[in-house]
Parts: structure tokens; C-alpha cells; sequence
């Protein structure tokens, strides 16, 4: 039996989701889409979670479509990649990169080797990107006579400005994540971006999970509203978490200088 495509496990608050084709550059077949869904899916019903960590097994994290699976399949291919259901607004193509939107905690993504085509925009459905310098990004759709289809307008457009967006679709040019940190399609650079990726996620476990939720939500929803209806979004979601047993562990471990123990 061969090796699931996709691995997850959970150790003090934080997930891992491990993209687990080395052999194939973790190209995406459909077996892998299918894998990749179904992590979302299955984290974001597990409240114990409250922080994702989203990498890659072997050289590379995402080397994107594996065109050979896909042309093997024929019309099939295609067929399955466009299904959608009343879940999401997405597409199967759509939701490898979109669930990580929809997950309710917050995705760090760990990228080296490369994340290209449908691995740049699994990687930009994250909600930090920290990369080896050396990482190659690109939306290199444009190489194959296509368009990145696989939310990127959800996700790339809210990091960098439209004439950004422009050159790299339009061209499909493969850059380096240093040069990507400056453009904001990387958060930051590290040597050793799995670790600084979990680092990350430690820290972000030891909050509160109903505030890390509601930050999220806030971030996520804010996107496109006005003063008025962001200022209502803020109020509201604050006015969730006040005088919760939660927040007020958060206060009294600060005012009483211990570690806070939270509830999920």
C-alpha cells in the first residue's frame, strides 16, 4: 500500500499537515487534492487546534500540477478538479488553496525548494509564508496556456498590488523568495523555515483560542468592508470574547505574572 498522500498529527495545540509525495515533488494528483481537503476538513472540527503548521515532505514543497496523473485521466481530470459542492465556494481545484482560509485557526506555511503553480497558491491560502531565501515561487500557469485557477484571486490580490499581480500572472516568471519578502508574498526569511514555522505555532498555541478564532475572523472578514461595517465587525467580535472565562484567565495570568491555562 503506498504512503498517504497527505500526513497530519496534532501535539499541544498545533497540527501539522505534511504534503507527502517526495518522490513526485509533491505534485498534485487527485488523490492528493482529495488528501488536502480532507485535512482542512478535519481540522477545522477539532477544537483542540489552534494553530496549523502546512509543509512539505523531501526537497521542495510544492512543485504543483502533476501533468501526467491528470493527462493519464483524461476528461476525467478535469471533471473532478471543476466539482464543487454546497460546502464551499470552491472548486476541488479551488479548496486546496481556499481551506486554509477556512479553517477558523491560523495556517503558518513552510516553504523551500519550491512552491509553483498550484503549490504557490496552496501556499498563499496560508495565513504566513516563511521561506527559505532560496525558495522559487511563481504562478507559472501563463507556461501551459492557462490561468491560475486555484483561488489565487482570493488570496494573491490581497498581498501585493494589482500591477504586481499583473507581471507575475502575465508572465509567469519564476523569482526567489527574497525577492518575493519585498513584493509580500512572503512573510519572512529563514534558513530553517520549518522550524521557524513551528516556533511560530508554539507561540501562538499559548493564546487564548477563542481569541485566537475571533482574530482570525476579524482579519478574514474585515477584507473589503468599509469603516462602518469593519468598526461593527471589531465590536462585535469582541463583545464575544469579554468577560469570557477565557479572556479573564488571559487578564489574571498577566495581572498574577503565571503561564494562562485556557479551555478549548
Amino acid at each position: 500500500m503506498s504512503e498517504p498522500r497527505v500526513l497530519v498529527s496534532v501535539t499541544d495545540h498545533v497540527a501539522t499537515v505534511t504534503l507527502n509525495r517526495p518522490d513526485k515533488r509533491n505534485g498534485l494528483d487527485v488523490a492528493m487534492f482529495e488528501g488536502i481537503i480532507a485535512a482542512g476538513e478535519s481540522l477545522a472540527k477539532d477544537t483542540s487546534v489552534r494553530a496549523v503548521v502546512l509543509e512539505g515532505a523531501g526537497k521542495v514543497f510544492c512543485a504543483g500540477l502533476d501533468w501526467g496523473a491528470f493527462l493519464a485521466m483524461g476528461d476525467e481530470g478535469g471533471k473532478t478538479l471543476l466539482a464543487r459542492d454546497a460546502s464551499s465556494p470552491a472548486n476541488v481545484a479551488q479548496r486546496v488553496g481556499w481551506i486554509w482560509q477556512e479553517l477558523p485557526v491560523p495556517v503558518i506555511a513552510s516553504l523551500h525548494g519550491a512552491a509553483v503553480g498550484g503549490g504557490f497558491q496552496i501556499a498563499l491560502g496560508a495565513d504566513v509564508r516563511i521561506a527559505h531565501p532560496d525558495t522559487q515561487l511563481s504562478a507559472m500557469e501563463i507556461k501551459y496556456g492557462l490561468i491560475p485557477d486555484m483561488s489565487l484571486t482570493q488570496t494573491l490580490l490581497r498581498l501585493v498590488r494589482p500591477d504586481v499581480a499583473a507581471e507575475l500572472v502575465y508572465t509567469g516568471r519564476v523569482l526567489p523568495a527574497s525577492e518575493g519578502l519585498g513584493l509580500g508574498l512572503v512573510t519572512r526569511l529563514s534558513d530553517d523555515p520549518r522550524t521557524a514555522a513551528h516556533e511560530l505555532a508554539r507561540e501562538i498555541a499559548t493564546k487564548s483560542p477563542h481569541a485566537i478564532r475571533a482574530g482570525k475572523k476579524l482579519l478574514r472578514g474585515a477584507v473589503g468592508l468599509g469603516p462602518k461595517e469593519s468598526f461593527l465587525l471589531e465590536t462585535e467580535l469582541q463583545l464575544g470574547l469579554l468577560g469570557t472565562p477565557n479572556q479573564m484567565e488571559a487578564v489574571m495570568s498577566v495581572m498574577q505574572k503565571r503561564e494562562p491555562t485556557f479551555v478549548d
